[in-house]
């Protein structure tokens, strides 16, 4: 059977628009320019009878390398072609969302941060992210937090209804709402409910681990995500500092790499090049890490690791079935026990001085730094990074790799995937950021629950390409 091919024209600002629909994708040809756009990239086609009027809005880089912008079309059918219009309107409507298992007109809570960043969140949402939002039929609950731990506050008590909660914020407030979700009457159930990111952050490396580099900070791109992602499981620690318990979905930094972020907090105004300013300053200091840390191995063997990423990545492209699950699915069950105090067997002490040690979920934690390359979001483990002391030119060096996961080879960089693991302080005073907050420098332990969060995700995987260890680019 051929490709069905569906050709209306219609008339927008006094000019004559053809509109093809096929199997695969919407042509619009206007002034004898020709634009192909992929189902997935539709979010709205209307049409009104009684005035014969067609709408359509679709997402469009206007430059290859640019960002996702919002395209809206208006035309007006002869009345004499209105139910071949009204066809195509429903064809096209399939194709975009029912043949992608979308449900059009997702009910969104969304928390915007009017803070965080560079301070342009509140901005960024109402002039470019609520319209195309809007155009793709979602019903929007929005609020804006007003203080620290207004997420969280929100989070806690939030009524089991929506389809997905998007932050317009850094992964701060991702890390307020997954705690709030914790301390839930119930709490399996609010962590069934996808989490989707609008990066207006500084660092936003969860959006760049959804979208990819090339997207993961387009807030256009973001936005089509909450209108056509499907759910994703993740796996999310439990951070267990003195005995209290919160819940980490990115990462736990100490040494170096928690002076980049914490070091560098009233300098959020720079957006992500704090960072790099972070990175040069310590530098300069280069002072030791002094943990002492112990582990529960899977696996040590980086080949391994890294053809098994590669596998999985592979294997993840080709599936497409997820469905997403309505929040009532989820058990009303307590969260996981806790399980690393019942035995000491197992446990591995890494003896040896450290620069810092960095541990997480997520290929990346900043567009120039892929610190966790082979990580993948169900296999629950934690990747621990140990980067040990060495020169500042290697360290430099090695660095410098970071942006494609290239000093995940280096000799004196040690990487593990565990089961869990503790940290103990060797000296009163040091740096550690939890999910890129500021956290005591004390004891503690991790372990992992596997597939507890959801987020919503275009592709199903990671967006992050690392390579086995002489492999080429397919």
């Amino acid at each position: 059977m051929g490709e069905q091919v569906l050709t209306v024209h219609v008339v927008s600002s006094g000019k004559p628009v053809t509109l093809t629909c096929t199997d695969t994708l919407l042509t619009v040809k206007s002034s004898g320019k020709l634009r192909d756009i992929p189902f997935h990239q539709l979010i709205q086609a209307d049409f009104h009878p009684d005035t014969l009027t067609l709408q359509i809005s679709y997402v469009w880089k206007k430059k290859t390398n640019g960002h996702l912008s919002l395209v809206r079309l208006e035309g007006t059918a002869k009345e004499s072609e209105s139910n071949a219009v009204k066809e195509w309107t429903e064809s096209a409507l399939k194709a975009a969302f029912e043949s992608a298992g979308v449900n059009r007109g997702r009910r969104v809570k969304v928390l915007v941060n009017p803070h965080g960043g560079t301070r342009k969140g509140a901005a960024i949402f109402t002039k470019t992210v609520e319209p195309v939002l809007r155009a793709g039929g979602c019903a929007l609950d929005v609020q804006y937090t007003t203080h620290s731990n207004h997420a969280y506050e929100i989070a806690k008590v939030l009524p089991l209804e929506y389809d997905a909660i998007v932050t317009v914020s850094g992964d701060g407030l991702i890390h307020e709402v997954m705690n709030g979700f914790a301390h839930h009457e119930y709490p399996m159930k609010a962590f069934s409910i996808p989490i989707a990111p609008i990066p207006t952050g500084s660092g936003n490396g969860l959006s760049l681990n959804i979208l990819g580099l090339a997207d993961g900070f387009d807030v256009v791109a973001a936005a089509l995500n909450v209108i056509k992602g499907l759910p994703m499981k993740v796996d999310v620690f439990s951070f267990v500092q003195n005995g209290k318990r919160s819940i980490s979905f990115m990462s736990q930094a100490m040494g170096l790499m928690a002076d980049l972020d914490i070091g560098t907090e009233h300098l959020r105004w720079m957006g992500d090049t704090r960072f790099m300013y972070g990175l040069f300053r310590g530098m300069v200091t280069f002072k030791p890490c002094a943990v002492q840390f112990s582990y529960k191995a899977a696996e040590e063997d980086k080949d391994k690791m890294a053809q098994e990423c590669y596998a999985r990545r592979i294997n993840d492209k080709s599936a497409t079935e997820r469905t997403i699950p309505a929040a009532n699915e989820g058990s009303d069950l307590a969260l996981p026990p806790l399980t690393t105090n019942e035995s000491d067997e197992g446990w591995t002490t890494f003896d040896k001085p450290l620069l810092y040690l960095y541990a997480g979920k997520g290929p990346f934690v900043g567009r120039d730094f892929m610190a966790f390359p082979v990580s993948l979001p169900d296999d629950g483990l934690i990747d621990i990074v140990a980067q040990t002391l060495s020169s500042r030119s290697e360290v430099m060096h090695d660095l410098a790799e970071g942006p494609k996961g290239g000093h995940f080879w280096k000799d004196s960089l040690h990487y593990i995937k565990a089961h869990a693991y503790r940290m103990k302080p060797l000296a009163p005073k040091g740096a550690l950021s939890v999910d890129g907050e500021m956290f005591p420098f004390e004891a503690f332990e991790v372990e992992v629950h596997q597939k507890l969060a959801t987020l919503l995700s275009p592709h199903g995987y990671y967006a992050a390409d690392f390579l086995p260890r002489g492999s080429k680019s397919p």
